[in-house]
């Protein structure tokens, strides 16, 4: 039976279900004809439609006898002119930018790409391989679901402690998550997953992107794959391998819901700086065929290739309108229909280039900023790209948090036992007013983190000292060369008892300074467990054991993650902990004592002297609780207990004379990290008492309302 066709809106784009039939509407503004293919379940059978309606630019048609399930794709035909940035082909199925769900992944074959290689070796002729047989195909979701009584958690960023995390990897090997579930967003949303990170303590979850993606042919060909998936093709559609019931769609809308149920917000790490199409010897998969010139940032001196600002051979053109109304419509669409509370924009810095310098007022952030939806969800950006000026850390707008570099790098250096450190670190503790105060924003503009996902684990940090990527088969070129790691003695894995013990001290050292930290934590999904990547820091393309999360506990991994537990307890019960305002320096509402105070090992204030000293490798800093120039959501004062953390990167011990206040001049020991639990470390002392700090150690004290006589040890 021949379908009826009719004429259908612009707007939106996409292929939208409304109860009687399917709207698509593609955009394409140097299109010359387009045309919608159809295809039965298995994929083949294809029928075509020509689109004869075009308005401002999109080509749109209302097909009354579609349904929701049928796969489809598009071909559009025009000039083939790479030298003036036209790449279209006709015999290349495309795929819908605007697809809700993608089935099926990439079959790699040489009909995937749109051109042969002339005689002059350049991209000159277009290729006429059909492409269909080897192309996911986009298909027509219907949105309806039950989300009952979900409402997002709103926890507020000073709050807020993010558990960055893999979908698959989290659960792959988890013994307590059902085999079938394991992976996929059901797995997430299980039961013992969500129960694992109730008692650990995290308020929200950081995807690693789950949008549909590309996996890399020449990573096929080595039998690996893009694990991270920082490799996009589909916006709107979630992963599809990461589902277990083959419908993605309600399956991570479910895993959401249950997130919220047990008030844990789910914030995606997002890739809108780049497609998985490559550069301009790439697949023609999606963007390269429905118009070259209007989705990417081509080389004004040659049109023919890419501005690439992101290291993967394309740049999307955020400065183009309909480029903007693709992130934009993605964005909402992820909050309104998805429910997920957040972003983490990669390699942002490339979406604020309006010519070729990043500019923090560019159209990219006034439309956020002025959106009713998209501006109140947590918007966290990775501030950096690969181009010229780049690095931003510190100069994006209000509104924004950020992933701080400089926190990650000076806290490695510090534990690493590089000297004169401590001024640089003591900015990072306080919150980093030195990068986000001036422009206005708050201690939470600043996502303090010391390992993520594009590094070294925490297990690793500390127990190599080279990166050993073999596994990547780059003969170990790839990742970063400058990881401020240290191994105490031997590369790898160890018997030796001693230098065990360093490791996990160290580990500890490591997870204590991120927890005591002004600004908000990110805690790397594994870490707390010891998980390790066999000194892997580029894990990208490993997706197995190297990868997985290992269930299977050691003794020293369960007391790591119990001690891990007790630092975000401290953390999520101590508001001064959890500044919503830069410290001030001085004595606040009446206190007798300054809001911060920088101590050196004689218990006296830190002197000019002692921040310049390049052998300084202890540093003292009290945050007292009864100096908070802050008022609660109903306008209550803030008190907490004043907190007294001691750092030791020496490797020797130091005594620390402990200060002496008139208001109290009594200590209590909260824990110690020479100790691998937080019970084991006890014991108040007298102000003006030594303190003997073990060397590589923090030492977290709290301030006792009356004195009482105490020897110092």
């Amino acid at each position: 039976m021949a379908l009826r066709v009719w004429r259908g809106e612009p707007y939106p784009l996409g292929a939208t279900w409304d109860g009687s039939g399917v709207n698509f509407a593609i955009f394409s503004e140097n299109a010359e004809a387009v045309d919608l293919c159809l295809f039965d379940d298995g994929g083949a059978s294809e029928q075509r439609i020509r689109l004869v309606e075009q308005t401002d630019l999109v080509w749109h048609c209302y097909l009354p006898d579609v349904r929701p399930g049928q796969r489809y794709g598009y071909r559009v035909h025009g000039p083939y002119r790479p030298e003036l940035g036209h790449r279209f082909n006709p015999n290349k199925l495309l795929i819908d930018p605007f697809a809700k769900r993608i089935d099926g992944s990439v079959d790699w074959d040489d009909a995937m790409f749109g051109y042969r290689i002339g005689a002059d070796e350049q991209d000159v002729e277009a290729d006429g391989r059909d492409s269909a047989p080897f192309v996911p195909k986009s298909v027509v979701v219907n949105q309806a679901f039950v989300w009952g009584g979900d409402e997002p958690p709103r926890t507020p960023f000073d709050r807020t402690l993010i558990y960055e995390v893999h979908v698959k990897g989290f659960t792959m090997r988890n013994p307590d998550v059902p085999e079938e579930l394991r992976g996929t967003y059901a797995g997430m949303g299980s039961g013992p997953a969500i129960d694992y990170l109730t008692n650990l303590g995290i308020t929200a979850v950081e995807l690693l992107p789950v949008h549909q993606h590309v996996n890399d042919r020449h990573l096929v060909e080595r039998g690996l794959s893009n694990y991270w998936g920082y490799n996009t093709i589909g916006f709107f559609a979630p992963e599809v391998a990461y589902s277990a019931t083959g419908e993605p769609v309600s399956e991570f809308k479910t895993m959401v819901k249950r997130f919220h149920d047990a008030g844990i917000e789910v914030i995606l790490d997002v890739v809108y700086n780049h497609t998985g199409e490559g550069n301009h010897l790439g697949p023609t998969l999606s963007f390269r065929g429905i118009d070259n010139a209007a989705y990417y940032r081509l080389d004004p001196g040659n049109l023919r290739s890419y501005v690439d600002y992101t290291g993967t051979g394309n740049t999307l053109d955020a400065t183009s309108p309909r480029v903007l109304q693709l992130i934009m419509d993605s964005l909402r669409y992820w909050i309104t229909e998805m429910h997920v509370d957040g972003f983490r924009f990669d390699l942002a810095s490339a979406l604020a280039r309006e010519l070729h310098d990043v500019d923090k007022l560019g159209s990219f952030f006034d439309i956020i900023h002025q959106d009713p939806i998209i501006s109140q969800v947590k918007l966290i950006a990775e501030p950096w790209d690969v181009g010229p000026g780049g690095y931003q850390v510190g100069n994006f707008p209000v509104g924004w948090a950020e992933w701080n570099g400089k926190y990650r790098d000076s806290v490695r250096r510090f534990w690493k036992g590089i000297g004169g450190q401590t001024a640089e670190l003591a900015y990072r503790l306080s919150g980093s007013s030195d990068l986000y105060a001036s422009s206005g924003r708050r201690p939470h503009a600043s996502i303090n983190f010391v390992t993520a996902h594009d590094g070294f684990t925490l297990n690793d940090l500390v127990s190599y000292e080279g990166k050993h990527n073999e596994a990547n088969g780059e003969n170990n070129q790839d990742g970063d060369n400058n990881n401020e790691s240290m191994n105490f003695g031997v590369e790898g894995p160890t018997e030796e008892e001693g230098i065990i013990e360093l490791r996990e001290r160290q580990k500890r050292n490591f997870l204590a300074t991120l927890l005591l930290s002004q600004g908000v934590p990110m805690l790397l999904g594994g870490d707390e467990i010891g998980r390790t990547q066999r000194g892997n820091n580029n894990g990208y393309a490993q997706d197995n054991e190297i990868s997985w999360y290992d269930w299977e506990l050691s003794r020293r991994d369960r007391q790591l993650l119990s001690f891990t537990r007790s630092l975000i307890r401290l953390f999520r019960t101590h508001p001064v902990l959890r500044r919503r305002r830069f410290f001030q320096g001085r004595q606040i509402r009446g206190s007798r004592i300054k809001d911060l105070t920088w101590f050196g090992t004689d218990g006296a204030e830190m002197t000019d002297a002692q921040w310049q000293a390049p052998g300084v490798k202890t540093l003292g800093v009290q945050y007292a609780g009864d100096a908070i120039d802050e008022r609660g959501p109903r306008g209550e004062a803030i008190v907490d207990d004043t907190l007294l953390i001691i750092l030791n990167a020496d490797d020797r011990p130091v005594a620390f004379t402990l200060p002496n206040h008139e208001v109290s001049k009594r200590w209590e020991v909260v824990f110690d990290t020479v100790h691998p639990s937080f019970t084991a470390a006890h014991g108040e002392f007298d102000g003006g008492a030594i303190y003997r700090v073990a060397e590589r150690s923090v030492v977290c004290l709290r301030r006792l309302p009356r004195a009482r006589r105490v020897p110092g040890i």
